[in-house]
């Protein structure tokens, strides 16, 4: 049994599909978007993480994962309450004030075990943050 011929009408394999520029354009953009939001700037921090526990009365447990991106000589630490790349000598010596990690408008002490620090508001409530 001889076989027998096959008419195809495929177009070449390899030849790419007509579209106009503009479309390839946008096609390409979008593909790099998506590759870039994956990643971090260089010096920046995000929030991954936030749970907070306020079972227990006039007391609110908050505990926060952050990732970060940082500079050579840098390292993940809190500045004005948000997480932030500050220098690797504030978390080394424990000089927690140094990264400023209070608000504005609230005062820095470290705790006595230099294990954190307190961030004190000008209505006397405060705010105790400790680094494991």
């Amino acid at each position: 049994m001889a076989s027998s011929p096959r008419l195809s009408h495929r177009k070449d394999p390899s030849t790419w599909p007509r579209m106009s520029s503009t479309l390839w354009a946008v096609v390409l953009l979008i593909s790099l978007l998506i590759l870039y939001c994956g990643q971090l700037a260089a010096g920046t921090c995000e929030i991954v993480t936030l749970d907070r526990d306020s079972s227990q009365p006039r007391r609110t447990i908050a505990r926060q994962t952050a990732r970060c991106a940082c500079r050579k000589g840098q390292i993940a630490g809190t500045t004005r309450a948000r997480p932030a790349c500050v220098e690797a000598r504030i978390v080394r010596t424990r000089q927690w004030c140094d990264m400023l990690p209070c608000l504005e408008e609230e005062g820095c002490a470290l705790l006595v075990n230099r294990s954190g620090w307190t961030c004190t508001q000008p209505g006397g409530r405060m705010k105790t943050t400790t680094v494991s």
